[in-house]
């Protein structure tokens, strides 16, 4: 069996298996256009190594394009978007500070969780609401209301 051809074989199951390893579906379309030209060169034997490698670089592009304008918009979109968001889940949440917010900063504990806040200075036993999250980060504002 000829060199490229072989190249080519192995360049598709090395980019599969990157998929496997790393899923994301980027490689998946890189590893079907050099599965294409793997099969382009087995039928056509006398292809040019240049032309081989555009051939490639031109179905990786087409592949990568299908993925973006077909598949990824038609993804499911999720009934929990804040599912593995620890911090978003929190926004809304009345706490009481066990720390008082000095200069505009303090700290937060939230079941076994430390959080850095920022908010308007406050003393210990505060209730405030989180009203924001920037990151790992939490702004937090006096909470009000009866029914908090």
């Amino acid at each position: 069996m000829r060199t490229e051809v072989v190249v080519w074989a192995a360049l598709a199951l090395l980019l599969f298996a990157a998929e496997a390893m790393a899923p994301g579906a980027f490689m998946l379309w890189l590893g079907l256009a050099a599965a294409a030209t793997f099969a382009l060169v087995l039928l056509m034997p006398g292809m040019a190594v240049l032309a081989q490698v555009v051939v490639f670089a031109v179905l990786s592009v087409i592949a990568i394009l299908i993925y973006q304008r077909w598949f990824r918009k038609r993804a499911r979109h999720s009934d929990q978007p804040t599912l593995n968001r620890r911090a978003q889940q929190l926004v809304g949440t009345v706490v009481v500070l066990a720390e008082p917010i000095v200069n505009g900063q303090g700290r937060l504990q939230i079941a076994d969780a430390f959080w850095t806040i920022r908010g308007p200075d406050a003393p210990a036993g505060t209730r405030v609401r989180i009203a924001s999250t920037d990151g790992m980060v939490f702004t937090v504002e006096p909470a009000v209301g009866a029914n908090e």
